[in-house]
């Protein structure tokens, strides 16, 4: 079929993006429903839900919100077959729901390296789980993982994101090859570092106008020379969610700036 723009298109597509009320997910689901794309989400609570429709309303994007623990699995079930309901079957699944404990691995406890594990990996089985059926049955699907740069580098204090998002860049390969041939794509994002609210006071200014260490750490470690926007992940998201990368599959897109493929400055 030769190849026109219409290919990035997300028309008449239901996009489900899970922990999506801020941050990357937000910034995804905007993008998406500027193609064309119903967008669903959920989030823990319903404070998060409701401030979440908020910000797309304020956005001028209307959207369907729902309350669900994406580690729960018959939660996650009972989720997508009441939006199959209300809205349609799910052609996109964004797996992007994610937490991070940054604790020294001798001083965290096995409980909460689990919980890191179950949010950041068992979550995206499950909700994958979940969709994989009626895409199998439609014949056509998108799955995006949001990976990470950690899903190939290591860094102190991060032993269980590391591990979770090593395990998802895995778990994208395998759903993959398991479920190709039904004209299922499963690929991961891999986002560098990225300007939120949350990372913030990393970059703000020191008392005496320098950068902040971290900041400085960023900068030396990044070609771009620069953090990375939540709007800089919304191009290769539509990407992969589109019929443009119906040959792509498997794949970690890394969204960083350049690090994994920089050694860095040389110290002065």
């Amino acid at each position: 079929m030769e190849f026109t723009m219409n290919h990035f298109s997300l028309q008449g597509k239901i996009a489900l993006i899970t922990g999506a009320s801020y941050g990357i997910g937000f910034a995804i689901a905007c993008g998406f429903a500027k193609a064309g794309a119903t967008i669903v989400f959920n989030d823990l609570n319903e404070e998060l839900v409701q401030k979440g429709m908020q910000s797309y309303q304020q956005a001028g994007i209307s959207v369907h919100g729902y309350v669900c623990d994406v580690t729960d699995e018959a939660a996650v079930q009972a989720l997508v077959e009441k939006i199959e309901q209300d809205v349609g079957t799910i052609d996109i699944l964004v797996n992007n729901a994610g937490i991070i404990r940054r604790t020294p691995m001798l001083e965290m406890s096995a409980a909460d390296f689990r919980k890191v594990i179950d949010v950041d990996l068992n979550a995206p089985f499950i909700v994958s789980k979940a969709v994989l059926p009626s895409m199998i049955k439609k014949g056509h699907g998108k799955i995006i993982n949001i990976c990470s740069m950690m899903s190939e580098l290591g860094r102190e204090t991060v032993s269980a994101y590391a591990a979770a998002k090593g395990g998802l860049k895995m778990l994208t390969r395998n759903i993959c090859s398991e479920y190709g041939k039904y004209n299922i794509q499963c690929n991961g994002i891999g986002p560098g570092y990225i300007e939120t609210p949350q990372t913030a006071p990393l970059r703000q200014l020191q008392e005496d106008g320098s950068r902040h260490p971290f900041d400085q750490f960023i900068l030396a470690k990044t070609p771009a020379e620069r953090w990375g926007t939540t709007d800089d992940l919304v191009g290769p998201a539509v990407f992969l969610a589109s019929d443009a990368s119906n040959f792509v599959n498997g794949h970690v897109l890394y969204v960083d700036g350049g690090i994994l493929a920089y050694i860095g400055k040389q110290p002065e």
